[in-house]
């Protein structure tokens, strides 16, 4: 039986936690021989009942056990933890992670955990372990992390079994940190961003691959910073190219030099996807929370991954930062709109804990709700009514736009003109006609987005559903809307017809429900213990 038990909960099970896999590989090398061996990660996702994480927890008999806690799991692991500290009070329960580094003393959990760590986790961890097991006893609850250079860690990318490469998403990481200081991230309090050493990550990349790894996110915040890294980086996959191969990179949208122009052009359909961080193309809004970026060359740089490079495109919008309108706001997605991501990611602003982001509070009336995730409710520019219309824009758009079923319905609802107000007006219009922002059968989708086109815009009825015949014959569904009805029969003898190869389609269809799936983390999980 283990004498530590390091474990979380995940969103999906697709997601393999970074976190505690940085913990496992660094418990010898900072807590001392053999603590290793006495530790198990286990991992659990946040619809299985608390009751029943706990019984797994308790059936290992460990004496400590190490929770990570994010926003999106600190609901769930509350009732974890109450449970444990109610059933065996003498297990020493240890939270570390995001949520919990910052403004301890105002949370439920940490008040019912032994200790917390903030911050990093890797060395601070392990060694807090020993202290428990073997003494002397801590004599602080709190304990902040401490955090070594890059070097003195162990990498944890060993940790992943041959399961986690089969079946769910890898998280990798050439860099900690972040240099930019927008104030509603996390990463804002860091003092720059540290590189890992490249031979020693490479050769952990290379392992993984000849292991039959094929799918890799890296969390890093800015993974085109460095040049010379990201050059590297992007030629390791390029070389090892490979039918089911996939890597995602979030990068700095106003820096994309013609050396990595060159090799990201190289890359296949389906094998390369990039998020591009725009939050607001407002540039006092820009100024106000601290977000340094060109948005001329922004653009320039989303236009030529979409036009000359075969890349998979997310670029994000946060809503309700302060001093935001409705009318600026609406002005920047249709800009973006224009420059034709494949998907625009349509974020409500949160209030994570210890963001700079406060410190507007008062000035622009920001009012956040206190429960997880902690979403902006209303503030000087934008009221509650209208913050709720947005969060329904947010979870239609998500529906029906990012779905990508709806190629060719969605150009006729968006243009021409403002593609913000024609989608409004298309949420209003559903929430009044349904009282629905969940439960959508594509279906029932089909036949109210045909209803809305032709009876509230007065498009022509033939078009229209030509058009959404056209969209649901690819999306593969083999129901029957009402309004295609008439249409399906021969339609669907003809669409059986050989068309080519669709590998690309396919395979990138394939991550683009898996990124959909990790959109359930509101905040990244990197390496945060």
């Amino acid at each position: 039986m283990p004498r530590i038990v390091l474990a979380t909960l995940n969103a999906k099970y697709i997601h393999a936690s970074l976190g505690l896999r940085y913990l496992l590989a660094n418990m010898d090398r900072h807590g001392g021989p053999g603590l290793r061996a006495q530790t198990q990660l286990r991992e659990f996702v946040i619809q299985q009942r608390p009751a029943q994480i706990v019984e797994e927890l308790l059936a290992l008999e460990p004496e400590v056990i190490g929770l990570g806690i994010y926003i999106w799991n600190v609901v769930e692991t509350t009732q974890v933890v109450r449970l444990l500290k109610t059933l065996k009070p003498g297990i020493k329960v240890v939270l570390g992670g995001p949520e919990v580094s910052f403004e301890t003393g105002e949370q439920e959990i940490c008040r019912l955990a032994d200790h917390v760590v903030t911050g990093w986790g890797d060395v601070s961890f392990p060694k807090l372990c020993r202290a428990l097991l073997d003494g002397p006893q801590p004599l602080m609850k709190v304990i902040a992390g401490e955090q070594p250079p890059l070097e003195a860690l162990a990498l944890p990318y060993a940790d992943y079994t041959d399961e986690d490469l089969a079946k769910r998403l890898l998280y990798v990481e050439a860099s900690r940190g972040c240099p930019f200081k927008c104030e509603f991230c996390l990463s804002s309090l860091d003092k720059t961003a540290w590189a890992f050493e490249l031979d020693v990550f490479m050769a952990e990349m290379e392992t993984l691959y000849s292991r039959g790894a094929r799918n890799f996110k890296f969390v890093d915040r800015t993974f085109n910073l460095k040049v010379e890294n990201s050059v590297r980086i992007l030629q390791f996959f390029l070389d090892r190219m490979a039918p089911d191969l996939f890597v995602h990179f979030e990068v700095v949208p106003d820096s994309l030099p013609d050396r990595l122009k060159a090799l990201i052009a190289q890359f296949p359909p389906g094998s390369l996807q990039f998020e591009v961080g725009i939050q607001s193309f407002n540039p006092e809004v820009q100024q106000r929370i601290s977000r340094k970026q060109d948005n001329d060359k922004t653009a320039d740089n989303l236009r030529w991954l979409v036009n000359e490079s075969q890349a998979h495109v997310h670029a994000d919008l946060i809503f309700g930062l302060p001093g935001e309108t409705l009318d600026s706001f609406a002005a920047g997605f249709d800009r973006l709109y224009e420059l034709a991501p494949h998907e625009i990611q349509f974020g409500i602003l949160k209030r994570l804990r210890g963001t700079p982001i406060t410190r507007h509070t008062d000035g622009f009336a920001m009012a956040y709700d206190p429960q997880t995730p902690y979403t902006i409710l209303q503030n000087s520019t934008i009221d509650f009514p209208t913050m709720q219309r947005i969060n329904r824009f947010a979870r239609y758009w998500e529906m029906v736009a990012n779905s990508g079923r709806f190629a060719q319905g969605l150009k006729l609802l968006l243009e021409p003109g403002s593609a913000f107000g024609h989608f409004l007006g298309f949420s209003d219009w559903l929430w009044q006609t349904t009282g629905k922002t969940h439960e959508f059968a594509l279906e029932k989708l089909v036949d109210l987005l045909c209803a809305h086109l032709i009876e509230v815009r007065g498009l022509a009825g033939g078009e229209v559903r030509n058009a959404l015949l056209a969209d649901y014959l690819a999306s593969g569904a083999r129901g029957r809307p009402q309004t295609l009805a008439e249409l399906l029969g021969g339609a669907r003898a003809a669409a059986a017809q050989p068309h080519g190869s669709r590998q690309g389609a396919a395979r990138q269809g394939r991550h683009v429900g898996q990124q959909a799936a990790h959109r359930d983390e509101i905040q990244k999980a990197a390496a945060a213990a």
